[in-house]
């Protein structure tokens, strides 16, 4: 039998980010959205108001800006993590 997966990621709760590493991420999380709508798009998908695996549409291939609160903050979610892991780590970021 096989054992039951349980994800362990590394515990970043104690990493603060500073404003400018905020401001990068979000302009990570709107690069991350063009990535994935630009992929979608290759793949044949095109804006849809519902998603609709069928017919490849997909209501969020929309520019990030227009994107819902909510959807933005999925992609903010990995950004900031991304940082935070960075930084957990002992890398520098620097401009």
């Amino acid at each position: 039998m096989l054992e039951t997966y349980k994800p362990q990621p590394i515990d970043t709760s104690d990493v603060e980010l500073s404003d400018e590493l905020r401001e990068l991420a979000e302009l990570m999380a709107k690069n991350v959205h063009d990535v994935w709508a630009q992929a979608r798009i290759q793949q044949g998908w095109t804006y849809g108001e519902e998603r609709n695996d069928r017919e490849k549409t997909h209501p969020d291939l929309i520019p990030y800006e227009e994107l819902t609160e909510e959807e933005k903050e999925y992609d903010r979610s990995t950004s900031l993590g991304t940082l935070k892991l960075i930084l957990k780590l002992g890398f520098k970021i620097e401009r």
